[in-house]
Protein backbone atom coordinates (compact mmCIF):
# COMPACT_ATOMS: atom_id res chain seq x y z
CA UNK A 1 0.00 0.00 0.00
CA UNK A 2 1.91 3.54 -1.02
CA UNK A 3 2.42 5.61 1.53
CA UNK A 4 0.43 9.09 2.16
CA UNK A 5 1.57 12.12 0.64
CA UNK A 6 3.36 14.19 2.97
CA UNK A 7 1.07 17.31 3.60
CA UNK A 8 2.43 20.44 2.24
CA UNK A 9 3.08 23.31 4.77
CA UNK A 10 0.79 26.47 4.54
CA UNK A 11 2.46 30.04 4.08
CA UNK A 12 1.33 30.34 7.97
CA UNK A 13 3.35 27.76 9.36
CA UNK A 14 6.12 27.92 6.79
CA UNK A 15 6.52 31.16 8.65
CA UNK A 16 5.89 30.13 12.34
CA UNK A 17 8.60 27.42 11.69
CA UNK A 18 11.39 29.85 11.07
CA UNK A 19 14.51 30.29 13.46
CA UNK A 20 13.48 31.76 16.90
CA UNK A 21 16.26 34.62 17.80
CA UNK A 22 18.86 32.82 19.85
CA UNK A 23 20.38 35.93 21.41
CA UNK A 24 16.97 36.65 23.36
CA UNK A 25 16.53 33.12 24.09
CA UNK A 26 20.31 32.90 25.99
CA UNK A 27 19.85 36.28 27.69
CA UNK A 28 16.40 34.88 28.85
CA UNK A 29 17.99 31.74 30.43
CA UNK A 30 21.26 33.23 31.64
CA UNK A 31 18.62 35.60 34.26
CA UNK A 32 16.49 32.94 35.29
CA UNK A 33 19.64 30.65 36.21
CA UNK A 34 21.39 33.69 37.87
CA UNK A 35 18.03 34.20 39.28
CA UNK A 36 17.45 30.91 40.88
CA UNK A 37 21.15 30.81 42.23
CA UNK A 38 20.59 33.96 43.86
CA UNK A 39 17.18 33.38 45.06
CA UNK A 40 18.78 30.02 47.17
CA UNK A 41 21.25 32.04 48.58
CA UNK A 42 18.93 34.81 49.66
CA UNK A 43 16.01 32.34 51.00
CA UNK A 44 17.47 29.19 52.52
CA UNK A 45 17.72 30.94 55.70
CA UNK A 46 14.42 32.86 56.07
CA UNK A 47 13.07 28.89 55.00
CA UNK A 48 15.04 27.05 57.69
CA UNK A 49 13.69 29.59 60.20
CA UNK A 50 9.84 28.75 58.55
CA UNK A 51 8.37 25.89 60.88
CA UNK A 52 4.99 26.37 59.39
CA UNK A 53 3.45 23.26 57.81
CA UNK A 54 4.04 25.06 54.31
CA UNK A 55 7.50 25.54 54.58
CA UNK A 56 8.32 23.17 56.92
CA UNK A 57 12.07 23.95 58.08
CA UNK A 58 12.99 23.03 54.72
CA UNK A 59 15.79 25.51 53.37
CA UNK A 60 14.93 24.26 49.91
CA UNK A 61 11.63 25.30 49.62
CA UNK A 62 12.09 28.65 47.93
CA UNK A 63 13.90 27.10 44.96
CA UNK A 64 12.73 24.51 44.73
CA UNK A 65 9.37 25.38 44.00
CA UNK A 66 10.93 28.10 41.83
CA UNK A 67 12.72 25.81 39.62
CA UNK A 68 9.51 23.90 39.08
CA UNK A 69 7.59 26.68 38.06
CA UNK A 70 10.55 28.04 36.43
CA UNK A 71 10.42 24.44 34.24
CA UNK A 72 7.34 24.43 33.40
CA UNK A 73 7.35 28.21 32.51
CA UNK A 74 10.23 27.09 30.31
CA UNK A 75 7.88 24.49 28.55
CA UNK A 76 4.96 26.89 28.09
CA UNK A 77 7.72 29.51 27.02
CA UNK A 78 8.85 26.95 23.86
CA UNK A 79 5.34 26.00 23.02
CA UNK A 80 4.00 29.54 22.41
CA UNK A 81 7.20 30.53 20.26
CA UNK A 82 5.72 27.79 18.17
CA UNK A 83 2.51 29.53 18.03
CA UNK A 84 2.07 31.57 15.14
CA UNK A 85 1.85 34.79 16.61
CA UNK A 86 -1.03 36.43 14.05
CA UNK A 87 -3.25 33.88 16.39
CA UNK A 88 -2.43 36.69 19.43
CA UNK A 89 -4.82 39.34 17.71
CA UNK A 90 -8.34 36.86 17.99
CA UNK A 91 -6.87 36.06 20.94
CA UNK A 92 -6.55 38.92 22.69
CA UNK A 93 -10.30 40.44 23.03
CA UNK A 94 -10.38 36.50 25.31
CA UNK A 95 -7.72 37.01 27.22
CA UNK A 96 -8.93 40.44 28.18
CA UNK A 97 -12.42 39.26 29.12
CA UNK A 98 -10.72 36.90 31.40
CA UNK A 99 -8.72 39.09 33.16
CA UNK A 100 -11.45 41.04 33.91
CA UNK A 101 -13.10 38.61 35.23
CA UNK A 102 -10.26 37.64 37.41
CA UNK A 103 -10.27 41.06 38.46
CA UNK A 104 -13.69 40.43 39.56
CA UNK A 105 -13.27 37.28 41.66
CA UNK A 106 -10.45 38.81 43.88
CA UNK A 107 -13.61 40.60 45.27
CA UNK A 108 -15.68 38.03 46.08
CA UNK A 109 -15.06 36.59 49.72
CA UNK A 110 -14.77 32.67 49.44
CA UNK A 111 -12.84 32.78 46.17
CA UNK A 112 -10.28 35.39 46.66
CA UNK A 113 -6.90 34.33 48.26
CA UNK A 114 -6.48 37.90 50.63
CA UNK A 115 -3.25 37.96 52.05
CA UNK A 116 -2.90 40.82 55.11
CA UNK A 117 -6.25 41.53 54.56
CA UNK A 118 -5.37 42.92 50.80
CA UNK A 119 -7.79 41.36 48.24
CA UNK A 120 -5.52 40.75 45.32
CA UNK A 121 -4.46 37.19 44.50
CA UNK A 122 -6.66 33.86 43.29
CA UNK A 123 -5.90 30.27 43.90
CA UNK A 124 -5.17 28.97 40.62
CA UNK A 125 -8.41 26.35 41.52
CA UNK A 126 -10.14 28.91 42.93
CA UNK A 127 -10.54 27.36 46.30
CA UNK A 128 -7.22 25.68 46.50
CA UNK A 129 -3.93 25.40 44.83
CA UNK A 130 -0.81 28.30 44.45
CA UNK A 131 -2.13 32.09 44.74
CA UNK A 132 -1.45 34.58 41.75
CA UNK A 133 -2.29 38.06 41.35
CA UNK A 134 -4.75 38.59 37.75
CA UNK A 135 -2.93 41.78 37.57
CA UNK A 136 -0.18 40.17 36.30
CA UNK A 137 -2.71 38.74 33.84
CA UNK A 138 -4.07 41.98 32.77
CA UNK A 139 -0.52 43.63 32.00
CA UNK A 140 -0.25 41.27 28.98
CA UNK A 141 -3.84 41.30 28.42
CA UNK A 142 -4.01 45.15 27.94
CA UNK A 143 -0.90 45.00 25.81
CA UNK A 144 -2.22 43.04 23.33
CA UNK A 145 -5.58 43.85 22.81
CA UNK A 146 -4.06 47.45 22.40
CA UNK A 147 -1.79 46.14 20.02
CA UNK A 148 -4.65 44.06 17.91
CA UNK A 149 -6.34 47.26 17.69
CA UNK A 150 -3.83 49.90 16.74
CA UNK A 151 -2.05 47.96 14.40
CA UNK A 152 -4.53 48.72 12.36
CA UNK A 153 -5.13 52.47 12.46
CA UNK A 154 -3.08 53.62 9.59
CA UNK A 155 -5.96 51.45 7.23
CA UNK A 156 -9.07 52.68 9.22
CA UNK A 157 -11.20 55.45 7.81
CA UNK A 158 -11.55 58.81 9.78
CA UNK A 159 -15.57 58.55 11.33
CA UNK A 160 -17.58 61.25 9.69
CA UNK A 161 -20.54 63.34 11.33
CA UNK A 162 -23.27 65.49 9.66
CA UNK A 163 -22.13 69.04 9.63
CA UNK A 164 -25.87 70.22 9.66
CA UNK A 165 -26.22 70.01 13.52
CA UNK A 166 -23.81 71.37 16.60
CA UNK A 167 -23.10 68.09 17.35
CA UNK A 168 -21.72 66.50 14.50
CA UNK A 169 -20.00 69.43 14.27
CA UNK A 170 -18.60 68.79 17.79
CA UNK A 171 -18.01 65.15 16.83
CA UNK A 172 -15.77 65.87 14.05
CA UNK A 173 -13.84 68.00 15.66
CA UNK A 174 -13.43 65.26 18.65
CA UNK A 175 -12.19 62.93 15.51
CA UNK A 176 -10.12 65.48 14.15
CA UNK A 177 -8.04 65.95 17.21
CA UNK A 178 -8.11 62.34 17.64
CA UNK A 179 -10.43 62.40 21.07
CA UNK A 180 -12.72 59.65 19.44
CA UNK A 181 -10.04 57.08 18.63
CA UNK A 182 -8.71 56.99 21.96
CA UNK A 183 -12.06 56.19 23.63
CA UNK A 184 -12.01 52.97 23.91
CA UNK A 185 -9.11 52.26 24.80
CA UNK A 186 -9.68 54.99 27.59
CA UNK A 187 -13.27 53.03 28.47
CA UNK A 188 -10.54 49.60 29.07
CA UNK A 189 -7.69 51.68 31.73
CA UNK A 190 -10.79 52.95 33.53
CA UNK A 191 -11.89 49.12 34.08
CA UNK A 192 -8.68 47.69 34.39
CA UNK A 193 -7.01 50.18 36.36
CA UNK A 194 -10.19 50.90 38.42
CA UNK A 195 -10.42 46.67 39.55
CA UNK A 196 -6.51 46.87 40.32
CA UNK A 197 -6.50 50.29 42.19
CA UNK A 198 -8.85 48.77 44.40
CA UNK A 199 -7.41 45.78 45.14
CA UNK A 200 -5.31 48.32 46.87
CA UNK A 201 -2.80 47.04 43.82
CA UNK A 202 -1.36 50.59 43.19
CA UNK A 203 2.19 49.55 41.79
CA UNK A 204 0.23 46.79 39.33
CA UNK A 205 -2.60 49.81 38.46
CA UNK A 206 0.84 51.80 37.59
CA UNK A 207 2.73 48.34 35.35
CA UNK A 208 -0.38 48.56 33.79
CA UNK A 209 -1.13 51.76 32.84
CA UNK A 210 2.75 51.85 31.75
CA UNK A 211 2.40 48.94 29.04
CA UNK A 212 -0.46 50.93 27.54
CA UNK A 213 1.27 53.84 27.16
CA UNK A 214 4.00 52.08 25.14
CA UNK A 215 2.08 50.39 22.96
CA UNK A 216 -0.11 53.72 22.42
CA UNK A 217 2.85 56.29 21.92
CA UNK A 218 4.47 54.03 19.21
CA UNK A 219 1.33 53.57 17.30
CA UNK A 220 1.46 57.16 16.46
CA UNK A 221 -1.03 58.45 18.91
CA UNK A 222 -0.15 62.42 19.08
CA UNK A 223 1.85 63.56 21.95
CA UNK A 224 -0.26 66.15 22.96
CA UNK A 225 -2.28 63.39 24.63
CA UNK A 226 0.68 62.01 26.56
CA UNK A 227 1.60 65.48 27.47
CA UNK A 228 -2.22 65.75 29.33
CA UNK A 229 -2.00 62.57 30.64
CA UNK A 230 1.54 63.30 32.38
CA UNK A 231 -0.38 66.60 33.75
CA UNK A 232 -3.13 64.90 35.08
CA UNK A 233 -1.24 61.98 36.71
CA UNK A 234 1.26 63.95 38.35
CA UNK A 235 -2.49 66.34 39.59
CA UNK A 236 -3.76 62.89 40.96
CA UNK A 237 -0.81 62.08 42.83
CA UNK A 238 -0.37 65.47 44.05
CA UNK A 239 -4.48 65.17 45.33
CA UNK A 240 -3.27 61.87 46.56
CA UNK A 241 -0.43 63.48 48.61
CA UNK A 242 -2.86 66.13 49.85
CA UNK A 243 -6.06 64.06 50.94
CA UNK A 244 -4.30 60.86 51.92
CA UNK A 245 -1.91 60.41 54.95
CA UNK A 246 -1.16 56.51 53.83
CA UNK A 247 0.70 58.48 50.15
CA UNK A 248 1.90 61.33 52.45
CA UNK A 249 3.50 58.68 54.95
CA UNK A 250 5.36 57.04 52.08
CA UNK A 251 6.70 60.17 50.36
CA UNK A 252 7.78 61.07 54.01
CA UNK A 253 9.61 57.98 54.47
CA UNK A 254 11.19 58.17 51.08
CA UNK A 255 12.70 61.35 51.57
CA UNK A 256 14.14 61.14 54.86
CA UNK A 257 13.87 57.46 55.69
CA UNK A 258 16.32 58.14 57.98
CA UNK A 259 13.85 60.09 60.37
CA UNK A 260 11.02 57.14 60.61
CA UNK A 261 10.42 54.57 63.65
CA UNK A 262 14.10 52.82 63.08
CA UNK A 263 11.75 49.30 63.93
CA UNK A 264 9.08 50.04 61.99
CA UNK A 265 8.81 52.50 59.44
CA UNK A 266 11.96 52.71 56.98
CA UNK A 267 12.87 49.88 58.47
CA UNK A 268 12.96 47.75 55.14
CA UNK A 269 14.38 50.80 53.32
CA UNK A 270 17.57 50.83 55.79
CA UNK A 271 18.27 47.35 56.32
CA UNK A 272 18.40 47.29 52.25
CA UNK A 273 20.96 49.66 52.14
CA UNK A 274 23.35 47.78 54.95
CA UNK A 275 23.24 45.09 52.90
CA UNK A 276 24.13 47.18 49.54
CA UNK A 277 27.05 49.16 52.00
CA UNK A 278 28.89 46.35 53.26
CA UNK A 279 29.22 44.60 49.32
CA UNK A 280 31.52 46.95 48.54
CA UNK A 281 33.15 46.40 44.74
CA UNK A 282 33.38 42.86 44.82
CA UNK A 283 31.17 41.64 47.33
CA UNK A 284 31.11 39.42 50.41
CA UNK A 285 31.10 36.13 48.48
CA UNK A 286 27.82 34.06 46.88
CA UNK A 287 26.12 33.12 49.70
CA UNK A 288 28.07 34.87 52.62
CA UNK A 289 25.47 37.76 52.85
CA UNK A 290 24.92 38.78 56.84
CA UNK A 291 21.66 40.42 56.13
CA UNK A 292 19.71 38.07 54.74
CA UNK A 293 19.98 36.65 58.33
CA UNK A 294 16.24 38.25 59.64
CA UNK A 295 17.27 42.07 59.28
CA UNK A 296 16.50 42.56 55.05
CA UNK A 297 12.63 41.28 55.91
CA UNK A 298 11.57 38.48 52.85
CA UNK A 299 15.38 38.90 50.96
CA UNK A 300 13.53 35.86 48.88
CA UNK A 301 11.19 38.66 47.46
CA UNK A 302 11.61 42.43 46.74
CA UNK A 303 14.54 43.36 48.61
CA UNK A 304 16.81 40.45 46.64
CA UNK A 305 18.66 42.63 44.70
CA UNK A 306 19.90 44.01 48.09
CA UNK A 307 21.37 40.57 48.95
CA UNK A 308 22.51 39.90 45.05
CA UNK A 309 24.86 43.40 45.26
CA UNK A 310 25.78 42.37 49.08
CA UNK A 311 27.24 39.05 47.60
CA UNK A 312 28.29 39.44 44.28
CA UNK A 313 29.33 43.62 45.28
CA UNK A 314 29.40 46.10 42.88
CA UNK A 315 30.76 44.42 40.17
CA UNK A 316 28.27 41.67 40.14
CA UNK A 317 25.62 43.85 40.37
CA UNK A 318 26.51 45.67 37.30
CA UNK A 319 27.00 42.31 35.01
CA UNK A 320 23.54 42.06 36.12
CA UNK A 321 22.52 44.77 34.79
CA UNK A 322 23.98 44.31 31.89
CA UNK A 323 22.14 41.14 31.45
CA UNK A 324 19.16 43.11 31.98
CA UNK A 325 19.95 46.20 29.26
CA UNK A 326 20.83 43.69 26.71
CA UNK A 327 17.45 41.89 26.88
CA UNK A 328 15.79 45.08 26.72
CA UNK A 329 17.80 46.49 24.09
CA UNK A 330 17.40 43.12 21.82
CA UNK A 331 13.59 43.19 22.46
CA UNK A 332 13.49 46.45 21.01
CA UNK A 333 15.55 45.07 18.21
CA UNK A 334 13.04 42.84 17.52
CA UNK A 335 10.50 45.11 17.87
CA UNK A 336 12.35 47.50 15.10
CA UNK A 337 12.18 44.38 12.63
CA UNK A 338 9.30 43.04 13.45
CA UNK A 339 7.19 41.29 10.22
CA UNK A 340 4.22 43.66 10.81
CA UNK A 341 3.39 46.59 12.93
CA UNK A 342 1.27 44.46 15.34
CA UNK A 343 4.05 42.37 16.25
CA UNK A 344 6.21 45.60 16.91
CA UNK A 345 3.82 47.01 19.35
CA UNK A 346 3.19 43.71 21.17
CA UNK A 347 7.24 43.66 21.64
CA UNK A 348 7.70 47.19 22.67
CA UNK A 349 4.34 46.89 25.59
CA UNK A 350 5.72 43.40 26.91
CA UNK A 351 9.53 44.78 26.76
CA UNK A 352 8.39 48.01 28.08
CA UNK A 353 6.80 46.25 31.12
CA UNK A 354 9.81 44.27 32.23
CA UNK A 355 12.31 47.38 31.93
CA UNK A 356 9.45 49.22 34.15
CA UNK A 357 9.65 46.08 36.79
CA UNK A 358 13.42 46.40 36.51
CA UNK A 359 13.47 50.15 37.01
CA UNK A 360 11.07 50.12 39.73
CA UNK A 361 12.23 47.29 41.77
CA UNK A 362 16.09 48.43 41.73
CA UNK A 363 14.41 51.77 42.44
CA UNK A 364 13.05 51.46 45.37
CA UNK A 365 15.96 49.05 47.18
CA UNK A 366 18.40 52.32 46.02
CA UNK A 367 15.90 54.40 47.40
CA UNK A 368 15.24 56.55 43.84
CA UNK A 369 11.75 56.03 44.26
CA UNK A 370 9.08 55.62 46.82
CA UNK A 371 8.22 52.12 48.01
CA UNK A 372 6.46 50.72 45.12
CA UNK A 373 6.18 46.81 46.02
CA UNK A 374 7.20 45.60 42.33
CA UNK A 375 9.40 42.34 42.74
CA UNK A 376 12.56 42.13 39.97
CA UNK A 377 11.43 39.95 36.71
CA UNK A 378 13.45 36.22 37.15
CA UNK A 379 14.67 36.85 40.67
CA UNK A 380 12.20 37.54 43.21
CA UNK A 381 10.32 34.25 44.31
CA UNK A 382 6.96 34.09 42.56
CA UNK A 383 6.05 30.77 40.71
CA UNK A 384 3.22 32.27 38.55
CA UNK A 385 4.59 35.75 38.08
CA UNK A 386 7.77 33.78 36.72
CA UNK A 387 5.46 31.52 34.68
CA UNK A 388 3.73 34.60 32.72
CA UNK A 389 7.10 36.55 32.21
CA UNK A 390 8.25 33.48 30.62
CA UNK A 391 5.17 33.11 28.90
CA UNK A 392 5.68 36.73 27.78
CA UNK A 393 8.99 36.04 26.52
CA UNK A 394 7.50 33.20 23.90
CA UNK A 395 5.28 35.94 22.46
CA UNK A 396 8.44 37.64 21.32
CA UNK A 397 10.25 34.64 20.35
CA UNK A 398 7.44 33.54 18.25
CA UNK A 399 7.28 37.17 16.49
CA UNK A 400 11.17 36.61 16.14
CA UNK A 401 10.45 33.70 13.88
CA UNK A 402 8.87 35.48 11.33
CA UNK A 403 11.29 38.42 11.15
CA UNK A 404 12.19 38.05 7.88
CA UNK A 405 15.89 36.74 6.54
CA UNK A 406 18.84 39.66 5.75
CA UNK A 407 19.03 39.64 1.81
CA UNK A 408 22.62 39.11 0.19
CA UNK A 409 22.67 41.30 -2.25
Amino acid sequence: MARKAKRDLTMEEQLARGPMDFPFLMLVLLLLGIGLVMLFSASYYTAFRDSSPRVHNNPYFYVTNQAIYGAVGLAGMYIISKINYQRFRWMAPLLLGLSVVLLVLCYVPGLNAPINGVKRWLRVFLVFGPTYQPSEIAKVAVVLFFAARLCKRDTEKQLRFTKRTNTGRFLNWLEKIGFLELVPYGLVLVVVLGLVVFEYHVSGALLVAVGAVAVLFVSGISLRWFIGLGGAGVALVSLMYITTDYVKRKFSIWLDPWAADPQNEGFQFRQGMYSIASGGLLGRGLGESNQKYGFVPEPENDMIFSIVVEELGLVGAFAILVLFSLLILRGYWLALHARDKFGTLTIVGIITLLAAQVFFNIGVVTGMIPNTGIPLPFFSYGGTALMIHLAEMGMILSISRQIPAPRND
